[in-house]
C-alpha cells in the first residue's frame, strides 16, 4: 500500500509526532520545520538513530511548503494552527492538528469552510480521547449501558509552573502567556464530546484570579478555568482546567439516568449500573482495567493517546472507514474548542450565558464570521479581550528577564 508523505511544522511538541510517523509502516516522515535549530537537532537525532537520513530540515515555513509531500501535521504555536492550515489545504494537502483548533470565532469559520472546499482530510490529534480508559467509557455509553447522559466532568489539571522557563523562554508575547483562562479547553472537554457524541449548545463560564505563583513566571491570565455547558440532549457538564494544584491529574465521569462510568486515575474504570426500571440505588459496582484499543500501545505519549492521533491521521487519507469513524472531524473539534473561546467572552461579560453555535449548519456562521473575541492582541485587533480581567498591571520586564535566565541554564520554573 502507498506511505503518506508526511511533514511535521513544529519540532517541539511534534517530536512526538516524528517518533509515531518514523513507527508507522502506512507512513513516511519527509521533512521537518521549526525556528529554533536545536529541536531540529533532536528531531535529526531520532531519525538517524532509526536509520532515517533523506528527511529535510527547515527553519523558514515558506521553503517547508513548497517541499513535495501529502500531509502535513500542524504541531507550531497554539494560537496559529488556522492561518497555515488553510494555506495547506488549499495546496492539497491533509492536515492533522495538534492543539488547539482555533483561536476565534472567526478562524472555526474559516476553518470548517476550508475543509469543506478542499475535500482534504482533517483530523485534530486530541489525544486524551483515546486511553484504554476513554475508549471503554465511550464504547460502553454508546452502547447504552448507563442511559441517557444527565451530567458529565472532564478534569485537565496541569500546574505547568516548573516547565515554563522551558515552554515560553522568556517571550513576553509567547502564546502560553498572552492565553485566557479557558483558552486551552479541549484536553477537558473533548473526550466528554467524543464519549458521548453530544454537542455543546450553551456555556457560562468562571476564571481564578491571576496567581502569584504564575504571574511570576510571566503569564496574567486567570490561573483556573472552568466552563459550564449545556450539551444537545440537555444534560450539562463540568470543564475544568489548567493551573491549579492537585493531587490527581484528570478526572472524567459520565452519569446516566441508569448508572455512571468514571476514570478513576489509575488505568481502571469504576463502573455503577442499574439492572433497569424498578432497581433504583440497587446497581452493581465494578472496577476493572480495560484493554487498549490496540495492544500494546498503552506505553504510547499521554496514556496510549499519542499513537491513535497520527494512526488515524494516516489510515483517513488512506481511505480506512474505522480510521475515519474514530478519527476526530473538523466539526467535532471546532465543537471542542468553542466553549473555550466564548467560555472567555462569559467572563468577560460577567459569566453570562452564551449561546453556542452548530456550525455544521451553513445558516448559523455569518453571525460569527467576523468574530475576533480573544486574547491575541495580533489574531483579535479591535475586538481584544486581555487576558487579566482583574485590574492587575502589566508585568514588569525583569519577570521575562529571569524567565529567561531560567531557561538558558536549564533551571525549573
Amino acid at each position: 500500500m502507498k506511505k503518506v508523505r508526511i511533514g511535521v511544522f513544529g519540532a517541539g511538541r511534534g517530536m512526538t509526532m516524528v517518533h509515531e510517523i518514523i513507527g508507522d509502516p502506512l507512513a513516511e516522515l519527509v521533512a521537518v520545520c521549526d525556528k529554533y535549530k536545536p529541536l531540529l537537532d533532536n528531531c535529526r537525532r531520532e531519525a538517524e538513530a532509526a536509520g532515517l537520513t533523506n528527511i529535510t530540515y527547515y527553519e523558514r515555513f515558506d521553503d517547508f511548503f513548497n517541499h513535495d509531500m501529502d500531509a502535513v501535521v500542524l504541531a507550531n504555536y497554539a494560537n496559529e494552527h488556522v492561518p497555515f492550515g488553510i494555506r495547506l489545504m488549499e495546496s492539497g494537502r491533509h492536515i492533522m492538528t495538534e492543539c488547539l483548533t482555533c483561536s476565534t470565532m472567526k478562524e472555526a469559520v474559516e476553518l470548517i469552510e476550508a475543509v469543506e472546499r478542499t475535500g482534504v482530510t482533517y483530523t485534530y490529534a486530541e489525544n486524551y480521547c483515546y486511553t484504554p480508559v476513554r475508549w471503554e467509557m465511550r464504547q460502553r455509553y454508546r452502547r447504552g449501558d448507563i442511559g441517557e447522559l444527565m451530567y458529565a466532568e472532564g478534569e485537565y489539571l496541569h500546574d505547568c509552573s516548573s516547565i515554563w522557563p522551558q515552554i515560553t523562554y522568556g517571550e513576553r508575547n509567547h502564546w502560553r502567556n498572552l492565553m485566557s483562562s479557558t483558552f486551552y479547553c479541549t484536553h477537558s472537554i473533548g473526550p466528554i464530546l467524543y464519549m458521548t457524541g453530544l454537542r455543546p449548545v450553551q456555556v457560562t463560564a468562571y476564571e481564578t484570579p491571576n496567581m502569584p505563583f504564575m504571574r511570576n513566571l510571566g503569564t496574567g491570565s486567570g490561573t483556573l478555568g472552568m466552563e459550564v455547558i449545556t450539551l444537545s440532549n440537555g444534560a450539562f457538564m463540568k470543564s475544568l482546567h489548567f493551573g491549579i494544584k492537585h493531587y490527581r491529574g484528570s478526572n472524567y465521569q459520565l452519569n446516566g439516568d441508569l448508572g455512571a462510568l468514571q476514570d478513576m486515575g489509575d488505568g481502571t474504570i469504576g463502573v455503577y449500573m442499574e439492572e433497569g426500571p424498578g432497581q433504583n440505588g440497587c446497581g452493581k459496582h465494578e472496577n476493572y482495567a480495560p484493554s487498549a484499543i490496540i495492544p500494546g500501545t498503552e506505553n504510547s505519549g499521554h496514556g496510549g493517546g499519542d499513537y491513535f492521533t497520527t494512526h488515524y491521521f494516516v489510515r483517513s487519507i488512506l481511505g480506512d472507514p474505522v480510521a475515519r469513524e474514530r478519527a476526530i472531524n473538523v466539526y467535532d473539534a471546532v465543537d471542542m474548542c468553542i466553549p473555550g473561546t466564548l467560555g472567555y467572552v462569559s467572563i468577560a461579560q460577567g459569566n453570562a450565558p452564551i449561546k453556542i453555535p452548530n456550525l455544521r449548519n451553513k445558516e448559523e456562521r455569518d453571525a460569527w464570521r467576523n468574530d475576533t473575541r480573544c486574547s491575541f492582541p495580533a489574531i483579535a485587533g479591535d475586538q481584544l479581550i486581555p487576558n487579566n480581567l482583574w485590574g492587575d498591571g502589566e508585568i514588569d520586564e525583569s519577570v521575562f528577564d529571569e524567565v529567561r535566565r531560567r531557561w538558558e541554564a536549564g533551571e525549573p520554573g
